[in-house]
């Protein structure tokens, strides 16, 4: 019997799109594969480690009840160590070799800028738990995050200063090289400056720099009041021991890169406050039973990132049960972006550009009854 071409072709075709569906073996998968992009290690690790482990806690718990209409998730977990090159390199190998469809991550802003515009050119969903430069989601519409961004946390921090701790005079030290960190001053002073304060010197420098003593004396000179540092916790650590060490007692207030500092400082980052996502002392139902079974599991307390992550795989999952087919990936963007709900990082629904519209809180660093640093609950702060 003569053999039709474009039959044997087309049959062909139903076999690979089941077999992209299933990742083996010709019959469908019980799992739905999830892709994770973190830095599991270098300078960031802390964050990656804590996201991944955030999303392992939801992992087990939606599988535990049941999964997603009876298919158990599956997270394939990719380490970039926190550099772009090794982010698209994990995007690549989780898209093609793993044939998944919907990655969380990475968690910096660079990193995840890195692989938006592929994910967007390729129709594949991206949620990044905490990438908080504005240009992330501004790549297209599969592209989506847990975290507030910049210029909403910028402006938290002025408003703060003003408002809360009443000083008006503020001094801040930035990464010029950092579009984070330059993000965060651009947006910190003009609200302090709407309420009525000044920025009384604003000093740069470039990632990776250790020695930061001219730039400290010339802020000492300036008589500052406060001194804002919008970095990452390693670089604020370093920093905040040569602020010190030259006489400069004002309170600091930094950003969410500042989470995970308690563990990798010491007393010298007393008198300090940043914003972050969400407090982990909060009386909030969801966060008390998320704290619990974190600590359970892990036998450490959460940090924002853990909870970035958590709500991340929840926000998914709620999408994909709200979705009119949970395997077809343009169905679960549309459910993900009528996200209207409660979760451990606050009430979320989606702007216009998939940034959540969402209240940041401000935690202090203080000493604990056993006299370890912690962070505590200072004030929440409104959209």
């Amino acid at each position: 019997m003569k053999k039709n071409p474009a039959k044997f072709f087309f049959v062909a075709l139903a076999v690979v799109s089941v077999l992209v569906f299933s990742g083996c073996g010709g019959k469908e998968s019980d799992t739905i594969k999830i892709g994770g992009i973190f830095p599991l290690s270098g300078k960031v690790a802390v964050y990656g480690i804590e996201c991944r482990q955030g999303i392992d806690l939801a992992v087990e718990e939606i599988n535990a009840a049941g999964g997603i209409n009876g298919k158990m998730i599956e997270l394939i977990a990719e380490d970039d160590e926190g550099k772009e090159e090794k982010s698209v390199n994990a995007y690549k190998k989780l898209t093609t070799k793993d044939r998944v469809d919907i990655i969380i991550g990475s968690l910096t802003s660079g990193c995840t800028n890195a692989i938006a515009s592929l994910a967007q050119s390729q129709k594949k969903l991206v949620i990044a738990p905490a990438a908080t430069a504005p240009a992330i989601t501004e790549n297209g519409d599969y592209v989506f995050r847990a975290c507030f961004i910049d210029p909403f946390q910028g402006t938290v921090g002025g408003r703060f200063v003003v408002e809360n701790l009443g000083l008006k005079k503020a001094a801040v030290l930035y990464d010029i090289a950092n579009d984070y960190s330059v993000g965060l001053y651009e947006n910190f002073k003009a609200a302090v400056e709407a309420g009525g304060g000044e920025i009384v010197d604003a000093e740069s420098y470039s990632t990776d720099d250790k020695d930061f003593y001219a730039q400290l004396t010339k802020i000492k000179n300036a008589n500052p009041e406060v001194v804002y540092l919008p970095d990452y916790y390693a670089t604020v650590a370093l920093i905040v021991k040569q602020l010190r060490a030259q006489g400069i007692s004002t309170p600091i207030v930094g950003a969410d890169g500042w989470d995970g500092i308690t563990s990798n400082a010491g007393d010298e980052v007393l008198n300090g406050y940043y914003s972050n996502h969400y407090a982990a002392d909060s009386d909030s139902p969801r966060v008390v039973e998320f704290v619990k079974a974190y600590e359970a599991k892990f036998n450490s307390q959460p940090a924002s990132f853990a909870a970035l992550g958590y709500d991340s795989m929840y926000m998914l999952k709620d999408a994909l049960l709200r979705a009119s087919d949970y395997t077809d990936v343009a169905s679960v963007r549309d459910a993900l972006k009528a996200t209207d709900g409660d979760y451990v990082t606050g009430h979320l629904t989606f702007d216009e550009s998939r940034n959540p519209i969402k209240s940041a809180v401000m935690v202090q660093i203080v000493k604990d009854d056993a006299g370890n640093l912690t962070s505590v609950y200072a004030d929440t702060i409104n959209p």
